[in-house]
């Protein structure tokens, strides 16, 4: 069952310890076929240098296991809430990658100070606030995917143009099209959290790059997924062409397999 999808949600979480975002088992990529209605994740407490493609843990959106003989990730539920509320993704992430969890225990935001990340997240990449004692004890995981709905909804922050947030004493979630996408968000998300941590041992009242540095270099980069979901503002609202659609853009956009691999 879902072989083609269990392959995909192999290779990318085989990418975190590839790319640095994981110690031991601290971290899960999931993709979801809509169609089915189901969802692979890593399974719970294995080490990346012992997976196989067929350890991946199916599951329907209820969280019931439908194929594996092991436990699916103990942050199921969070991924499965992510999927119900935004429509448009097709992997997320989850890791405890030092540097953006360095700011999820601040409990600050991670400030879009760079073009990096304004070519990748369209602001701010939000820290969600603590779950109270009560949402903790009610459902802990399921709860972290509805205050970080939560969270987008009351800040009108449009979750295909910042495809990441970080929860407070907690970690980092990210998300896109394909499992490889969202794995691709996870490191520049991790990449941009260092350069803002250095930026600020620099000099400590660094500032957010200019508005007009956002919307040049997040336009450039992400017109033609713009265009074919007829958004382009951080909320969702038309805007109009503000840039031009390059062949890179589109490629980059629309390609089922991500070129991290």
């Amino acid at each position: 069952m879902l072989n083609e999808l269990k392959q995909r949600v192999y290779e990318a979480n085989m990418l975190l310890p590839k790319y640095g975002l994981v110690t031991f088992t601290w971290g899960n990529v999931s993709g979801i076929d809509r169609e089915k209605g189901l969802m692979v994740i890593k399974p719970s407490g294995v080490e990346y240098d012992k997976l196989s493609p067929e350890d991946m843990v199916v599951v329907d959106l209820d969280g019931n296991r439908v194929e594996g003989e092991l436990n699916p990730s103990s942050d199921t539920k969070t991924h499965i809430e992510l999927y119900k509320a935004f429509s448009n993704i097709g992997g997320i992430v989850h890791t405890h990658s030092p540097y953006a969890v360095g700011f999820a225990q601040a409990g600050e935001d991670i400030p879009c100070m760079g073009t990096t990340q304004c070519d990748y997240f369209y602001g701010n990449i939000p820290c969600i606030r603590h779950l109270t004692k009560e949402e903790i004890e009610e459902d802990y995981e399921k709860n972290t995917g509805l205050v970080i709905v939560k969270t987008f909804n009351e800040k009108n922050i449009n979750p295909d143009y910042v495809p990441a947030c970080i929860c407070k004493s907690h970690g980092p979630f990210s998300w896109g099209k394909t499992p490889f996408e969202a794995v691709h968000n996870a490191v520049v998300m991790e990449e941009v959290a260092k350069m803002d941590i250095f930026a600020k041992i620099v000099n400590p009242k660094a500032e957010n790059a200019p508005d007009h540095y956002l919307e040049k270099h997040f336009y450039k980069k992400n017109t033609a997924q713009m265009l074919t979901t007829g958004r382009s503002d951080r909320n969702g609202e038309y805007m109009g062409n503000e840039a031009v659609c390059s062949e890179k853009a589109w490629l980059y956009k629309n390609k089922g397999r991500h070129p991290l691999v």
